[in-house]
């Protein structure tokens, strides 16, 4: 049995290395890599279509953009987007895609602590007499083929961050974790919109449809007129057949708005995570109501930095990789690793926590790619290189958001113009188709005449029940592409904002 004198220096033994580890770890003092600096983005101080915005006239109050849906006062498209929101299966694949990420950050993290394990086995065995050990064994007094070998012991080892590689790694993680959050609230701002798009274009159809379809019965009652006035003397045939015409023209529209609603509604289905037709009936019979609301550039092209996903998404990215040129510099140091063992093994029942089975181990590892130089200056080259493609991306990134706001804007404002005019325009056919069919019916002009209005009529109507529907959808687009629909910075960390401003 060894003496306590002998494990209490093996005991000192291990403390020994531990000591010079941890002076070690000392010299770690720098991380290795460049230290990131978000990159300054000059954006302009307000929108280019700014003005736009302010000439706007009756329009509702600007709503919030987190809840920017509210705006419109349709409880229907409320319900809609909050079912969206909650069952859209790209939403959930996402956050899932969060989840994933998190848990990789967190794997990252865990790589910097000291690593433990608990190892215990029993063998039972007979030992061969031929074998090596058995040959020279088996002529020793009490010697035993059968035997019965126990062991356990307790491991910790630790890999020592000299150059810093692994705080590295960690720091690329967590910014690619905090870049997949972004991209969830991309897909969240997106699966809103598009619920809200598709709503709208439902709307759109479906008073396209009612309007024909009052058409129809208008040119009904005409051939009708035009039926009797034949039969009285008073009028062609001729006269007839174009009236049945107008009907049938009338009519020819209808397959066409048919087929776009039902497309539209199927789409609504999947974006709220349903087999299509599951909520068509819902929409059959709700209001057509809804108000097309202000909204707010406040904040200008900055503002986009800290509210689109895509551009928050982007610069995480870049952060990530920079943090990735690190762990590929680290490589050119060397590794050192500290292990340590504490474990009993013996052969003989009764004894295994003795101090005659006390067998404790400690290691201090050492690993560096003397030679491989070479190789690690490729690997930091693709590194710079994914670093500077990352940059790029995000500056087109916010290139692209001011792109897609000032559209946005410019369509918002000249189709609420296309609005009011088509308004009017309304109103003049309704009086001229009214005017000309009672003149026809005193017989002062032709049926062409009343025909010729009722064309100009339908049409009118129809463009403004599209160009009605459009200019909601344009506030979609303008809430949209202002990152509207999530709780900005709150739900995702986002470092203080770097912005040069350009006067205009």
């Amino acid at each position: 049995m060894n003496s306590p004198l002998k494990v209490g220096s093996a005991w000192r033994t291990i403390l020994r290395v531990a000591v010079c580890a941890i002076a070690v770890s000392g010299l770690a003092a720098c991380t290795v890599g460049p230290n990131y600096v978000r990159p300054d983005v000059k954006v302009n101080h307000d929108y280019a279509q700014q003005s736009l915005l302010a000439s706007r006239v009756n329009t509702a109050p600007a709503p919030a953009l987190d809840s920017w849906w509210t705006g419109f006062n349709d409880p229907e498209l409320t319900r809609i987007i909050q079912r969206a929101l909650a069952e859209n299966l790209d939403l959930a694949a996402a956050i899932a895609r969060v989840d994933q990420a998190r848990a990789a950050a967190r794997e990252a993290g865990a790589q910097l602590a000291p690593q433990g394990s608990l190892d215990a086995q029993v063998v039972q065995q007979r030992q061969s007499l031929n074998g090596p050990l058995g040959e020279v064994a088996h002529g020793f007094p009490g010697y035993t083929r059968s035997q019965t070998l126990k062991d356990i012991g307790v491991g910790a080892s630790w890999e020592l961050d000299i150059a810093g590689g692994l705080h590295r790694g960690a720091e690329a993680a967590r910014a690619e974790a905090q870049a997949a959050e972004a991209s969830q609230a991309g897909v969240r701002v997106s699966v809103a919109a598009e619920a809200a798009d598709a709503y709208f274009q439902v709307r759109g159809v479906q008073e396209q449809i009612r309007l024909t379809q009052q058409q129809i019965d208008t040119e009904a009652q005409l051939l009708d007129l035009v039926k009797v006035r034949l039969a009285g003397g008073l009028a062609t045939s001729r006269e007839l057949a174009q009236a049945q015409a107008l009907v049938l023209e009338a009519q020819a529209t209808l397959p066409p708005l048919q087929i776009t609603l039902a497309q539209q509604l199927n789409r609504l289905d999947v974006l709220m995570g349903a087999t299509p037709g599951t909520y068509a009936n819902e929409l059959q019979n709700s209001s057509q109501s809804f108000s097309v609301p202000g909204v707010d550039g406040e904040g200008g092209p900055a503002m986009l930095l800290r509210r689109r996903p895509d551009v928050i998404a982007a610069e995480r990215t870049l952060a990530a990789s920079n943090a990735r040129i690190g762990v590929a510099v680290a490589e050119y140091y060397p590794k050192v690793s500290l292990g340590a063992l504490l474990g009993f093994e013996s052969l003989q029942n009764g004894s295994l926590f003795s101090g005659a089975a006390f067998q404790p181990q400690a290691t201090l590892g050492l690993h560096w790619r003397l030679f491989d130089f070479g190789r690690i200056d490729a690997e930091v080259a693709q590194a710079k290189g994914a670093n500077a493609e990352a940059l790029a991306q995000y500056r087109q990134s916010m290139l692209r958001a001011t792109e897609d706001v000032e559209d946005a804007i410019t369509a918002l404002a000249e189709l609420e113009v296309q609005h009011r005019e088509l308004t009017q325009e309304v109103t003049a056919h309704e009086q001229a188709r009214d005017a000309a069919q009672d003149a026809y019916k005193g017989g002062a002009v032709s049926l062409i005449e009343v025909l010729d209005e009722d064309r100009q009529l339908l049409a009118a109507r129809n463009e403004l029940a599209r160009v009605h529907a459009d200019d909601a959808r344009a506030a979609v687009a303008t809430f949209r592409a202002m990152g509207g629909g999530w709780q900005g910075a709150s739900e995702v960390a986002v470092p203080t904002t770097n912005v040069a401003m350009v006067k205009r």
